[in-house]
């Protein structure tokens, strides 16, 4: 992985993100009479994990099976996602040792292990050779690995993005999608499927404000239109060609032919849309199909997979992994280990898909996965597009030039979460119609200047 950039001023200021977390800390001491958070007593771990699907049917899973058959007991805290980021950042930056495992994203890793936030478990790896660490996709292995090579956290699930669709739809319409579309082919199919069907849109995206909502898709889009958000030296590129083209070609795209109420959609929101019939397509995370997929979604078997579509680059889909990562200050490490190992284990699919099918596994991350007979009768509609997806991922040069750090939905600095945000609210307001997206890049790009000025 590249190395994480430094500051101008220094490596060890603590990053905005520590800086609200600090805020936060104040506050939750504030209000910790007015509960809401409770931790286990004695040796019980304390997990901190985002609300998704995956880790709640694990929560359920917990007790019957891992504290049966280990004596240990999990208390688990679970908040949705931007409220989940702002309390992992308050805990780890504290490191009280309240949670001693916490889900982090490839995202976070870089600066949580720069400020040695997060436990090395690389000694736990090797002590433990059922655990099959080889079997873990190289992507998601080298995004959890940090520049002093040390591994920092085990995945849950991993996802990129790809471009679903319905095969029932473009059938009727007389409609081949192509095996590797590009984005014009994309715009093309979907004003034609827009009104195909009572109350149907062409395609589904993100418009929701958000870095890990509307933010996600477009990058990928700027990157295979040439465009960057910084040049390799740290030049903002936000009002470039390539980035004007791209967003530009974004929002007209989920205006014209996009889903009712774009600016207030996000993931949850088109997952609803696709899984209701109320769109012929949709761009966004691979960790989607399982839902189409399940035994109860009205569109199951209906849907067709793609890779996310290209212009000038040969893939573009992202890298992303909802992670455990041991907090460096909690007094459980072995313990920790033991359920964070048995959470990512290939034990642990088997147990999900003997429960609840294996469209549901938290897949995405075992190369042995792909090669399970269970999975692929049951996955089989998008398990092949979806390794290669993540496969072909490459955060190191996902665009058309060099970048100063890694990423490919994000750049790699924490100051992205409040600059990918606010720049998010410019392209929600561009979809919403309330400015034109020269309007929304203009003012973006006097954000970005001020983050570039910390590493220039």
């Amino acid at each position: 992985m590249r190395h994480h950039p430094r500051r101008r001023h220094g490596p060890r200021r603590l990053p905005r993100t520590a800086a609200t977390a600090a805020a936060l800390a104040l506050l939750a001491t504030g209000c910790a009479g007015a509960g809401g958070t409770s931790f286990g007593g004695g040796d019980a771990l304390n997990v901190l994990m985002v609300n998704n699907p995956q880790m709640v049917e694990l929560q359920k899973l917990t007790e019957e099976h891992f504290t049966k058959e280990t004596g240990i007991t999990v208390h688990f805290t679970v908040l949705p996602e931007n409220d989940v980021r702002d309390k992992i950042s308050q805990d780890y930056s504290n490191q009280a040792g309240q949670y001693d495992i916490a889900t982090i994203s490839n995202f976070e890793l870089p600066f949580f292990a720069e400020n040695g936030w997060l436990r090395p478990l690389d000694e736990y790896v090797d002590a433990d050779p059922d655990f099959d660490q080889q079997d873990i996709l190289p992507p998601l292995r080298e995004s959890l690995t940090h520049k002093d090579g040390k591994l920092y956290a085990q995945p849950f699930y991993g996802e990129s993005s790809f471009l679903m669709y319905r095969k029932d739809v473009f059938e009727k319409e007389g409609l081949t999608m192509p095996a590797k579309p590009t984005w014009n082919e994309v715009a093309e199919l979907a004003a034609k499927t827009d009104g195909s069907q009572r109350g149907m849109k062409g395609i589904c995206l993100r418009g929701l404000p958000g870095w890990g909502e509307v933010i996600a898709p477009l990058t990928t889009v700027v990157n295979t239109m040439g465009g960057t958000w910084f040049t390799e030296d740290w030049q903002p590129q936000l009002t470039s060609p390539e980035f004007k083209k791209a967003t530009k070609f974004y929002v007209d795209l989920v205006r014209k032919h996009g889903e009712l109420g774009a600016p207030q959609s996000g993931y949850a929101e088109c997952l609803n849309n696709m899984t209701q019939g109320k769109t012929a397509m949709w761009y966004d995370a691979t960790a989607g199909a399982g839902s189409l997929e399940a035994k109860n979604s009205p569109v199951k078997g209906k849907i067709g997979y793609v890779p996310a579509p290209v212009e000038q680059t040969k893939s573009s889909g992202w890298l992303y992994t909802w992670a455990w990562g041991m907090q460096n200050a909690s007094k459980k490490a072995d313990d920790a280990w033991k359920f964070m190992s048995w959470a990512s284990s290939k034990e642990y699919e088997e147990l999900v898909g003997a429960t609840s099918g294996w469209s549901n596994v938290p897949a995405g991350k075992r190369a042995s996965t792909y090669a399970n007979p269970d999975y692929r009768k049951e996955a089989g509609a998008f398990a092949d597009v979806t390794e290669q997806a993540i496969s072909e991922a490459d955060p190191n040069n996902p665009g058309t030039q060099p970048r100063p750090t890694a990423g490919i939905q994000f750049v790699g600095v924490p100051e992205f979460t409040d600059l990918g945000t606010k720049v998010a609210q410019e392209i929600s307001a561009a979809i919403a119609g309330r400015q034109s997206v020269d309007a929304a890049l203009a003012t973006s790009q006097k954000l970005a200047e001020k983050v570039a000025e910390e590493y220039r």
